[in-house]
């Protein structure tokens, strides 16, 4: 595997880990259409898991099979395909060779209006059976759940590590105390994001934020020191310094499902912050196949800066 000098750079954040986590990594890194550039486009389906099947894949009913998601990953040219342990069970076999897995670790379904929370559903022994190249797992700073989901991920990324696998967190601020119009303000994206770095997270993957700032006590500093938020691109590129000055890999995910021209001027954004990429799910899947092929192609595009 021949690594750009921009591949190379993003290794050399992380001294600690072991040639078999940085190799991992840099198979993530290069994979696909945007490889050795130092961008990432992944494939997430957990929504199945998430939010039931027919809210995901009725919108396009060739996705409740599997096989459809992991082709439109490779048919695309992302970097890697993420899914809970039975959608890799299913295809792995036949396609862990092709395209990297993650192997997403815990997941919640909607039925509970409790406290936002996972149950660890697969493990890093499944994730080195089926051939995985990381690990993913989803934290929730500001639920009342958070210090038990800080725990199983400090234990997990430990484990990972001694196995030569890179985790990918979700940070996802969300809790009883925050409200919910307030879970993407640009204070609270860079703090989840910071923590998940600070937890030992190789990516991290975060909502899109807001020009808002929710916490009395941020808003002083924002002010204070003038930290620029008015354009998306200000506020990924806060987010991208919040995690360790832009020395971790930060991708931003697609959210709920809009419309192309919404889709791709977010992109824009999040390229012109200098985040590392993006991980879109039902914007992709919930499509038609050649309609979706199209859009992640025109996503790794602007992030290639075309």
């Amino acid at each position: 595997m021949r690594l750009t000098d921009r591949v190379k750079q993003i290794l050399s954040w992380y001294p600690s880990d072991s040639p078999g986590t940085k190799m991992n990594l840099a198979r993530l890194l290069n994979t696909g259409t945007l490889a050795g550039t130092g961008k990432l486009v992944i494939l997430p389906v957990d929504q199945g898991f998430e939010h039931g099947p027919a809210r995901s894949f009725a919108p396009n009913p060739p996705g409740y099979d599997p096989e459809y998601h992991v082709q439109l990953a490779l048919d695309s040219g992302c970097n890697a395909y993420a899914a809970p342990l039975g959608f890799l069970e299913a295809i792995a076999g036949t396609h862990a060779m092709e395209i990297p897995l993650i192997l997403k670790l815990n997941n919640s379904d909607s039925l509970s209006k409790l406290e936002p929370a996972s149950a660890v559903t697969g493990s890093v022994k499944d994730a080195v059976r089926l051939g995985c190249a990381a690990v993913g797992y989803t934290i929730y700073p500001g639920s009342g759940e958070r210090n038990v989901l800080l725990q199983e991920l400090r234990e997990i990324i430990e484990e990972a590590k001694e196995h030569g696998l890179p985790t990918v967190v979700w940070a996802y601020v969300r809790g009883a105390a925050i409200p919910k119009e307030s879970e993407t303000a640009v204070d609270l994206i860079a703090y989840a994001a910071h923590e998940a770095a600070e937890m030992g997270a190789h990516v991290v993957k975060v909502k899109p934020p807001k020009d808002a700032v929710e916490l009395a006590e941020n808003k002083k500093v924002y002010e204070k020191y003038a930290i620029p938020t008015k354009t998306l691109a200000e506020r990924v590129r806060h987010v991208v310094q919040s995690c360790f000055n832009g020395k971790r890999i930060i991708i931003f995910s697609g959210g709920e499902a809009k419309d192309t021209p919404a889709v791709l001027e977010e992109i824009r954004g999040i390229r012109d912050g200098g985040g590392f990429g993006s991980i879109m799910g039902r914007n992709a899947f919930q499509r038609p196949k050649d309609e979706a092929l199209k859009l992640l192609r025109d996503v790794m595009a602007i992030h290639q800066g075309k």
